[in-house]
């Protein structure tokens, strides 16, 4: 897969990138988790939404915030970050002019971030969001949510514990004319140890019925 380097509000950003075959294929950007606790572009949760969306025919962009990896900054509690998945987001438009919308989808704080893009860019028609710590961060800016999308839990998840974020997928479901779905992934933690497959299973089918193919396109070999 080819290493990109971009722009980014606080200095140059890395990332990898595989083009989708269609020149007006959708986009998606992937957003990885904490950067102090670990996280990066080759986590296996975001590596798997990698993926997941190639093999369903988008172009897909994951990279690693500020200060990460070879990304130059340093870690800005979020607010950064989100300058960051905004300025990927805008790569992805320069080099993919013709493409017909975006999705967004992120793992723990990267769903933070990527549910903070999506109430600013319109353009974003749907996204994925993996564990969403609602216990630790606010997500009260989602007054409403502008799109359709799926939340995928753990049952065992300790860090962002399922009962202290379902209120907000409640809230969020009650919205007229967006649909929420919410998968829990059985034996899953935080980090899906183990469960990244099922995860993928999840997150696949919820893809294929939102863009209304039978099946997913062959699967491309993962390198």
């Amino acid at each position: 897969m080819p290493e990109v380097m971009f722009n980014g509000p606080a200095g140059r950003l890395e990332g990898r990138y595989r083009a989708a075959k269609q020149r007006n294929a959708r986009l998606a950007v992937i957003l990885h988790p904490h950067p102090q606790f670990g996280g990066t572009m080759n986590n296996q949760i975001v590596y798997s939404l990698y993926y997941t969306f190639v093999e369903r025919g988008f172009s897909v962009l994951r990279f690693n915030f500020r200060g990460v990896g070879r990304s130059q900054g340093d870690y800005d509690h979020g607010a950064g970050e989100l300058s960051d998945a905004a300025a990927a987001l805008d790569w992805m438009q320069a080099v993919n002019p013709e493409a017909k919308a975006c999705w967004i989808a992120g793992a723990s704080f990267g769903a933070w971030i990527g549910m903070q893009l999506l109430m600013r860019r319109p353009e974003i028609e749907g996204f994925v969001s993996i564990a969403p710590p609602a216990n630790r961060f606010d997500f009260s800016f989602l007054a409403p949510c502008p799109s359709s999308g799926l939340f995928v839990h753990g049952d065992q998840d300790r860090v962002a514990p399922l009962k202290e974020v379902q209120g907000l997928i409640d809230k969020l479901k009650t919205q007229k004319g967006i649909l929420i779905e919410h998968a829990v992934v059985k034996g899953a933690n935080h980090f899906f140890e183990n469960k990244v497959d099922d995860l993928a299973g999840a997150v696949g089918g919820y893809l294929d019925k939102r863009l209304s193919m039978p099946k997913a396109a062959p699967a491309v070999r993962r390198r």
